[in-house]
């Protein structure tokens, strides 16, 4: 029996010394390596941006200037810019400024024989944000300084009086909104942003002198692009 069994591994020999070779010369099956895509960039908020934005605002002009100046109401537009830091994944502290061209007027007659013209002419405010973060959109309230241009116009021709006068007016800005992250560099975002001017001086040395704060409150939409 052992005779047998050397001489069946003996004839097997040649065979299992040979397979190694044979099998390096099949041909292999895998086929060449998949291509690498990186995973797609995690969406965060920290960053620079600038953007436009529009809109329309409702103003009153306070004080003794609630007669005169009226409560206009009209569009703006203009631009704004700012930085975000997400300092935990569902928290965002930022600051922002923004500038607008408004329409925002009125012309009324406040009294018999006269017309008078309240307008906003210009608006600037500078916020600091937080916000809270839900998937790709920040919830936020914001607060901070604000200033704008205004004027009052009057003719009052039977008192033989005309007169138009600008006054630039700082005072503080309180909103909320929201804004949505469709790419890593864009966004878009709706705003309502309450603004409250200090007290200005109109026609001084006049039957006409008056001083008037202005308040606003104005809803605007607008779209950021992040760096």
């Amino acid at each position: 029996m052992t005779f047998k069994r050397i001489a069946r591994f003996a004839l097997l020999a040649p065979f299992l010394a040979a397979a190694p070779a044979l099998a390096a010369d099949l041909p292999s099956r895998s086929g060449p390596p998949a291509d690498y895509y990186p995973p797609p960039p995690a969406f965060t908020w920290t960053g620079f941006y600038v953007g436009v934005q529009g809109g329309v605002g409702f103003s009153a002009f306070q004080a003794q200037g609630a007669q005169i100046g009226g409560s206009p109401t009209g569009g703006l537009i203009g631009l704004t810019g700012g930085y975000n830091y997400q300092i935990a994944p569902q928290f965002v502290l930022g600051a922002e400024a923004d500038f607008s061209f408004t329409g925002v007027k009125e012309t009324h007659s406040p009294f018999f024989g006269a017309v008078a013209r309240g307008e906003v002419d210009n608006m600037l405010t500078v916020r600091g944000r937080a916000g809270y973060v839900v998937d790709r959109a920040l919830i936020y309230g914001t607060a901070g300084f604000a200033a704008s241009k205004n004027t009052i116009g009057i003719t009052a021709p039977f008192a033989g009086f005309s007169g138009v006068q600008s006054s630039f007016q700082g005072g503080w800005a309180l909103g909320a909104g929201l804004e949505y992250l469709f790419t890593p560099n864009l966004s878009a975002k709706g705003e309502y942003l309450f603004t409250s001017t200090g007290t200005g001086r109109y026609f001084d040395f006049t039957p006409y002198a008056l001083y008037s704060g202005v308040n606003t409150s104005s809803v605007k939409a607008g779209l950021n692009v992040h760096f």
